[in-house]
């Protein structure tokens, strides 16, 4: 490939181009139809790494996906959006990682949520199994969040040391202790227990579950992602490596979202 052609490659088309037709897909979506909460599994981060950044540690990766997810999050608040929610670390990554790859992402999510905190736009809050974090990155992401609570914009979930299994295990766990506190016994809670009284035990408690659900890399699949909230939910699944990830993908996964029918299970 000559010079030119890799200049064009890159350059082409041109943002401005872009841009329009972003305006206009969203100029002509039906405002009301639009989402309420969209979550995201921001994936690919490691292998956009390895493909742009050769030779440089993975974190490289890890800071081009969390400046995306700031300007997601701008995008979601341009949207009118009430809720999103980014999946930045699950359990399993926990377990997997060697701590020379996991130090540097972990800090990397600690200045990502300090820079949502930052704002003073948005209600942030980190949701998952955060004792099973470092005690002072749990601590640090507890005050960023409280740092939060008076801001009445749209509410911001991190994901952090997330799984579905456990947070459900964490919800029945709080659940069993608050009847058990009250004086009720098992065979009392096994014999009235109600679906609603799970979800008010969950770590999004009082919010409106994800109407839509966007995973990048190719990937199709939930891999226990809001296990419990996602069971009407609609899926958008974009082949674009996290950091990637375009406006332009978002609006399109609006656009998508709101030529659905949606039944909830009917």
């Amino acid at each position: 490939m000559s010079w030119w052609s890799r200049v064009a490659e890159r350059h082409w088309p041109p943002r401005w181009l872009y841009t329009t037709y972003e305006r206009q897909v969203l100029g002509g979506l039906d405002k009301g139809s639009l989402p309420g909460h969209v979550a995201v599994l921001a994936d690919g981060n490691r292998r956009w790494a390895r493909m742009n950044a050769p030779g440089q540690p993975l974190v490289a990766g890890y800071r081009a996906g969390a400046a995306r997810l700031l300007e997601f999050v701008e995008w979601c608040d341009e949207a009118d959006l009430k809720v999103v929610t980014l999946w930045v670390l699950s359990t399993e990554n926990l377990q997997r990682s060697d701590d020379d790859e996991l130090s540097p992402l972990l800090d990397v999510i600690d200045s990502l949520v300090k820079d949502l905190a930052a704002t003073g736009r948005w209600r942030v809050q980190a949701v998952g199994a955060l004792d099973l974090l470092p005690e002072g990155l749990a601590a640090s992401l507890r005050e960023s969040s409280e740092s939060t609570a008076g801001n009445t914009g749209m509410h911001v979930n991190v994901a952090i040391a997330y799984g579905g299994r456990h947070e459900l295990r964490d919800a029945v766990r709080s659940l069993l202790a608050d009847r058990a506190e009250a004086g009720a016994t098992l065979e009392e809670v096994a014999r009235t227990l109600e679906i609603d009284e799970i979800s008010e035990h969950l770590y999004t408690k009082g919010q409106p579950d994800p109407d839509l659900i966007i995973r990048t890399s190719g990937e199709q699949r939930l891999s226990g992602f809001l296990l419990w909230q996602s069971a009407h939910s609609e899926y958008y699944f974009c082949e674009a490596l996290w950091p990637d990830f375009r406006r332009v993908d978002f609006v399109r996964a609006l656009r998508s979202y709101t030529q659905r029918e949606r039944r909830y299970g009917r």
